[in-house]
């Protein structure tokens, strides 16, 4: 799907000259589709040779999905030899909340948690009792890699590029982009999807699974729903130019 012919005409938004993105929407646990995108990636890589090429990932690598842990070991091991920016998920977020207090075990299973502890070789209970909860979560601090946790902690909320301004939720409409909180850009929904004014940036967000990558006028969804669809969005940007695939 290419830039609509009203976003091309009225913003235009660009990177700088000879810099190419590669952004992915949510991954959610799908290693086997986030391993198809790269190698996509890399045959374009190889074919065109562009003088920069930034791989983005927008966050929420884990949870719903069969393979969390195979996710987090594809972009710790991409970014030993690519350029690429890794930013924080809410569920990202959910995982370190639920490592430290294993009450909220309860919660996190609403949101696929079950699953990433599956992928560490974690077996829970249907229902856990308090003293179970601990105890899984206990099991899953000493199963994680001190690699996993140190990317886990370090991810950033936001990435800048030219006329592009790159999220995992969105914005809150009204606030600049340097004094947004952490909560909007990770959780944001309705205030920000609704919103028809211009954020200062050509906003690329995930977070809300839309069918197809949803084009406006002031930002693009890709977050395809990945883990349910098995359609994960690869965006590429050149210049003024968008391409979803």
């Amino acid at each position: 799907m290419g830039l609509s012919t009203r976003l091309r005409k009225k913003i235009k938004p660009r990177l700088p000259d000879g810099v190419r993105i590669y952004a992915i929407g949510d991954v959610h646990g799908r290693a086997d589709l986030l391993q198809s995108l790269l190698t996509v990636i890399d045959a374009d890589l190889a074919r065109s040779k562009p003088r920069r090429a930034i791989q983005v990932f927008l966050g929420d690598y884990v949870d719903r999905g069969p393979d969390s842990r195979a996710v987090l070991d594809l972009l710790i091991e991409r970014s030993k030899s690519h350029e690429t920016v890794c930013l924080k998920g809410n569920h990202e977020v959910f995982l370190l909340e639920v490592l430290k207090d294993p009450s909220r075990l309860q919660e996190w299973r609403h949101y696929g948690g079950l699953l990433t502890l599956v992928s560490y070789g974690i077996t829970p209970t249907m229902n856990p009792t308090p003293e179970q909860q601990a105890e899984l979560i206990e099991a899953l601090n000493l199963a994680i890699p001190p690699e996993h946790l140190a990317f886990l902690q370090q991810l950033p909320s936001s990435f800048t590029c030219g006329d592009f301004f790159f999220v995992h939720a969105g914005v809150k409409p009204g606030i600049a982009l340097d004094r947004q909180k952490d909560e909007d850009l990770l959780w944001i929904r309705e205030e920000f999807l609704e919103s028809e004014r211009r954020f200062g940036k050509y906003v690329v967000h995930g977070h809300t699974p839309v069918s197809t990558p949803d084009i406006r006028p002031n930002r693009i969804n890709i977050d395809t729903g990945a883990y349910a669809t098995g359609n994960l969005t690869l965006l590429t940007i050149q210049g003024d130019s968008l391409l979803a695939i």
